[in-house]
């Protein structure tokens, strides 16, 4: 995020930034690889420039900027660029325009989209930004139900997997930012959910509070594929996939025939200590399993769509969100890492400040 531009007669103002140290070479990301360090930024964009000028709000931490912080080619993985050494580290957020120089947006929108991990960021890709309509919500909801999570949801379970009234759903990383929508909106779409998640306080979460049908601990399962019959015991229609790994070989011989798996993420192996593959993939033949991996941002184009139906979901107490809120950018590190051992509950993101 440039934050260089010159400003005649403007007072400078610390800018406190989380920074990548080096790349990650193997494993998941420790608080190491990042530091908190200050820069100086004016807050007046020069005459003539065509970005913006942000204050950030609200950082999302997503599993997604572990792969950004890897020395990798594009081309192996989803992420469009990687971070650079040195640099601030760059995610969805929350943020109020300061000042602006393009004539989408004006000073005091509120928009959310993609910025910098820092205090202040001046973007020049402004069509990353999305202008904030509802305020009658927490703008906190714009990094997660309302946001890129939100839509991840709504994409990957309605548009993938085509859900019917009474199929039969299964939901892994359920208690996370995704998961706990996707079952949300199996529900609401009359179907029978099940969801598994790393704890019991996070599956009493997901039982009592999101309304699953039913879930339960992987950790406590010796037999990922007996559990899944204890579940599910006519198989699953739709699988919605955040973890990959063993769990995947579990539910293909669990599928039920023409079921539908809608591929979001696969934590499991965002380390790279896994090196077994999948072994059951034979299974989706006879069954005519559909798989399909996806990008939300494939899907933006569906945003007003998402919103009018989440927005009067919200409201109507259909939907319930849960948050990990971590106050201030020096404990935004310790944020991110703690997605990888499964220390959040709910969606993990940052205050940076309040507006």
């Amino acid at each position: 995020m440039a934050n260089d531009v010159e400003a005649e007669g403007v007072e400078e103002v610390s800018n406190k930034q989380v920074l990548l140290k080096e790349h990650l070479m193997s494993g998941n990301p420790k608080d190491s690889n990042m530091c908190v360090s200050t820069s100086k930024i004016k807050l007046k964009l020069p005459r003539g420039f065509t970005g913006v000028l942000l204050k950030n709000l609200y950082l999302s931490c997503d599993p997604y900027m572990a792969a950004r912080m890897k020395k990798l080619d594009a081309s192996s993985s989803y992420a469009l660029d990687m971070y650079r050494p040195g640099q601030p580290i760059s995610g969805y957020g929350v943020s109020k325009v300061l000042d602006s120089g393009h004539p989408k947006f004006a000073k005091g929108d509120l928009v959310w989209g993609f910025t910098g991990w820092e205090e202040y960021s001046v973007i020049t890709a402004t069509e990353s930004l999305i202008k904030i309509q509802h305020t009658d919500v927490p703008l906190s909801y714009y990094t997660g139900i309302l946001g890129m999570n939100g839509m991840t949801a709504y994409a990957g379970f309605y548009e993938v997997c085509s859900p019917k009234p009474g199929e039969k759903v299964f939901v892994s990383a359920a208690a996370g930012a995704i998961g706990q929508l996707v079952g949300q909106f199996a529900k609401l779409s009359g179907c029978y959910v099940v969801g598994t998640a790393g704890s019991k306080k996070k599956v009493d979460l997901l039982k009592n509070k999101f309304g699953f049908d039913e879930a339960f601990n992987y950790k406590e399962e010796t037999d990922l594929v007996v559990a899944l019959k204890r579940y599910f015991p006519e198989g699953i229609d739709i699988y919605f996939e955040s973890v990959g790994g063993k769990m995947l070989d579990a539910v293909l011989l669990n599928m039920r025939f023409k079921g539908r798996i809608a591929a979001c993420g696969m934590i499991s192996q965002f380390d790279g200590s896994q090196t077994a593959g999948v072994q059951n993939l034979m299974y989706m033949i006879g069954n005519r399993v559909r798989m399909e991996g996806f990008i939300v941002a494939d899907h933006f184009h569906l945003y007003p769509k998402f919103l009018d139906l989440v927005i009067s979901y919200i409201k109507q107490g259909k939907l319930t969100y849960v948050e990990d809120i971590a106050e201030g950018l020096d404990n935004a590190p310790k944020a991110l890492v703690g997605l990888f051992s499964g220390r959040n509950i709910g969606k993990q993101l940052v205050l940076v400040s309040k507006e």
